[in-house]
Formats: C-alpha cells, sequence, structure tokens
C-alpha cells in the first residue's frame, strides 16, 4: 500500500513539474499575423495568468478591467487560428524580463499580411490558450522566417530541461550518498539498541521466573 502511495505521488510531482515547465519554458509558432490591437479585459480569477498591474503593461482602468494588446495570427494550414496577449513581464515570474511590449506591438502590426501574399514569423511565447477561462499565451518575440515548413530547434529548452535533470541528478547521489553515511548507520544503531534492549528484557524476566520457581514447593512423597 505505502509503495503505491509513493508511486501516486512521485506521478503526481512529475504532473505538476511537467505543466509548469509547458507553461513557462518559451516556445515558438509560426504562423501568419492577420490582426493587431487593443482591448479591454475583464480580469478577474485568471488573473495569475496576466501579468501585475504595474509591468507597463497598460492604463489600468478599473480594479477589475485593464487595456492589453493583442496579435491574432493563423497557421500555414489556414484553419488554425491563435490569438496572443502582449504584455510586459517586469522583474517577476516568469523571468522573460520583457519591458518592450509597445515595441513588439508595432513589430508585429509590420509583420502583418494576407493570404494572397502571406509574411511568415516565428512568434515566441510562453503560457497557454484557454478559451473557457481567457487565459492567452503572452508573446515576447517575433522573427520573420522563409517559409512555413522551416525548422526551428528548441536549443534553449533543450539546455534548460538538460540542465535541470543533471540537477536532479546531482540531488539523487547526494541524498544516497547522505543515506549510506548517515541514515543507514543511524537506523542500524537503532535497530541494534532495540535488539539489545529486547534481549535485557527478556533475560530479567528469565531471572525472574526462576526466582519465582524458587518459592515453588516441591510435593511431598
Amino acid at each position: 500500500m505505502w509503495t503505491k502511495i509513493k508511486w501516486a505521488l512521485r506521478i503526481i510531482l512529475i504532473v505538476i513539474v511537467g505543466l509548469f515547465l509547458h507553461y513557462t519554458l518559451p516556445q515558438r509558432d509560426v504562423v501568419q499575423i492577420i490582426n493587431t490591437y487593443n482591448k479591454l479585459m475583464p480580469i478577474g480569477s485568471n488573473w495569475m495568468f496576466y501579468a501585475i498591474e504595474d509591468s507597463g503593461t497598460g492604463s489600468e482602468t478599473t480594479s477589475t478591467q485593464r487595456d492589453i494588446r493583442f496579435i491574432d495570427a493563423v497557421f500555414p494550414d489556414g484553419k488554425t487560428v491563435m490569438v496572443y496577449r502582449n504584455e510586459d513581464t517586469g522583474w517577476l515570474w516568469p523571468p522573460y524580463f520583457k519591458w518592450d511590449s509597445s515595441t513588439l506591438q508595432a513589430e508585429a502590426t509590420n509583420y502583418k499580411s494576407d493570404k494572397a501574399n502571406p509574411q511568415w514569423v516565428a512568434i515566441t511565447h510562453y503560457g497557454w490558450r484557454i478559451a473557457m477561462i481567457s487565459i492567452y499565451p503572452n508573446a515576447v518575440k517575433v522573427t520573420p522566417v522563409s517559409g512555413p515548413d522551416v525548422t526551428l530547434i528548441p536549443w534553449l529548452n533543450i539546455i534548460i530541461i538538460a540542465f535541470l535533470l543533471f540537477v536532479l541528478v546531482m540531488a539523487r547521489m547526494m541524498w544516497l550518498q547522505f543515506r549510506e553515511r548517515m541514515v543507514d548507520p543511524a537506523i542500524d544503531r537503532i535497530d541494534a539498541e532495540a535488539d539489545a534492549a529486547a534481549a535485557g528484557a527478556r533475560g530479567v524476566w528469565g531471572r525472574f521466573t526462576r526466582w519465582l520457581d524458587t518459592w515453588r514447593g516441591k510435593p511431598r512423597k
């Protein structure tokens, strides 16, 4: 039972870490920008998926609404669309240190094109698109590419994940050494003391029962 609980906890931890990395690490979409605009958005229970108010993302009109920049794009299949928000991240998480949302909006507007003469760009972003709760990925960079079939290798993600795996392996090795040198000897010492105490208790009980036997009368003939 305990083994199943441990594996369940490990799986939950892996899923949480995986979702965190998938949301935070940069992703790149090859798309055609079809529109850029500002929109007044209500910010409520989904506030954690937006930048903080003092990150230079636009003027705050009320406590629940903000003016946010958006970028509309379409994928090479011509049917799949994506809406990106364009907000500064400031100094907080995630650590993209983005302060140029105005400049990025101008660049995105400059790359707008139509179906007759598409201009393909790679939009670097983080986050998810969940329409039900008005969550949008945040665009951090727009780069023109040669065409819709360009191959983009996520070198940064590969380096970050490799580094995290290295840290995980090193931490496990350090734990195993600590357990071998400190934890296991302590457990063995406690077990030995417990065995000695049990043996002593049995010895005391044995002497007590022998003492009781001296008080027992022998049957007379």
